[in-house]
């Protein structure tokens, strides 16, 4: 399926964790089509950062820097944003900042929910809901299958936990107040993503340009571990098929939906560091020989269920996904204008073909 841009013209969208990663790039392909995006989020998380290099803020509705754990900012927020369709992405998404901070991570990751689904109670206007957790939300068994949407929740490190946690709050909710009142709520679960414009600590890629940008040595901590790699886009245009499909037929499509990488994506540590070790001459790396905090070795996800019944499926591969990424950064370094640069990738992905 693709992505009707029309849909999206003139929506009122309210997009929590705008200033993000993910959010960024949400907000600004929501604003190319024409909707109507008010944003609800903290300052950016780090200096540079995705929403201020490309400007994301230009063309917004409104701008709101307030935190979900504020429960009576966030309602009053929506009420005046009086949003059709709403995306969930703020949290506090490090697995090792939640060993250090656990209940920063639950208060936002778990409670921050609760407090949104109170405020979409009381808004009239919500039509859709698309909470975005992670694919670390599984009860994780370090097997080589893929997880699918109906394995059990769990979460060994806090930030896994608390995900599987809003998981359960969603169907919660879902069940008990907001399909009754007419309003549709899905859960998306995503892999691990890439792309330009990421400058988040304990991250692999942006690890290692702030390692090649500084001339050193990238330090990694797990070479053998296995997650399902995607360009940011990916996910994304996953997260925008569901909202269209919940709006024209919300009780089909209330569920949980994972939309990961080809299978063939899902490659080690030592392997994507191997390969962008390739295409930069006299970069290099080396293992962090120090005792590491848990972290899950093998995660997969099982998409089967996205492709058959939303008609969703990844559009770049992985090397294709890793090369826009530097070319993102290679152009941020040159200075050239990131808000043409990253609408024009979000127009090629557009325009590039589902694969067979």
């Amino acid at each position: 399926m693709e992505i009707n841009c029309e849909f999206w013209q003139g929506k009122r969208v309210f997009l929590t964790g705008h200033t993000g990663f993910k959010g960024g790039w949400l907000s600004l392909w929501l604003q190319a089509m024409g909707a109507e995006v008010h944003g609800y989020s903290l300052d950016p998380p780090t200096e540079p950062n995705f929403f201020t290099t490309v400007g994301v803020r230009k063309d917004m509705a409104s701008n709101t820097i307030a935190d979900t754990r504020d429960a009576s900012a966030l309602v009053k927020a929506m009420q005046i944003a009086r949003p059709d369709i709403v995306f969930h992405l703020a949290a506090q998404s490090l697995v090792r900042y939640s060993y250090a901070e656990p209940m920063e991570t639950y208060a936002i990751n778990v409670m921050g929910t609760v407090n949104l689904f109170e405020a979409v109670r009381k808004s009239p206007t919500v039509k859709v809901v698309v909470n975005v957790t992670t694919d670390k939300c599984y009860e994780n068994r370090e097997w080589i299958w893929p997880y699918r949407e109906y394995e059990p929740m769990g979460g060994h490190d806090p930030y896994s936990n608390s995900k599987a946690c809003s998981e359960l709050i969603t169907s919660a909710y879902r069940k008990s107040f907001l399909q009754k009142s007419g309003v549709a709520i899905a859960s998306a679960r995503a892999g691990n993503v890439i792309g330009g414009g990421d400058w988040a600590p304990d991250r692999l890629i942006p690890d290692f340009l702030r390692a090649i940008d500084a001339g050193q040595v990238l330090v990694i901590r797990s070479p053998n571990a296995v997650r399902p790699w995607q360009h940011v886009l990916e996910p994304l245009s996953g997260y925008l098929v569901l909202a269209e499909k919940l709006f024209s037929d919300g009780s089909r499509f209330s569920e949980a939906w994972n939309f990961g990488s080809a299978n063939e994506d899902a490659r080690t540590v030592g392997w994507i560091v191997e390969y962008l070790i390739a295409s930069i001459p006299g970069a290099s790396w080396q293992l962090d020989t120090k005792v590491q905090l848990h972290e899950a070795n093998h995660l997969k996800l099982d998409s089967s269920k996205a492709q058959t019944q939303l008609g969703w499926k990844a559009r770049w591969k992985l090397q294709t996904a890793l090369e826009k990424t530097l070319e993102w950064h290679t152009c941020w370094r040159q200075g050239e204008n990131m808000y043409q640069r990253t609408l024009e990738q979000i127009t090629t992905y557009q325009k590039t073909k589902l694969a067979a």
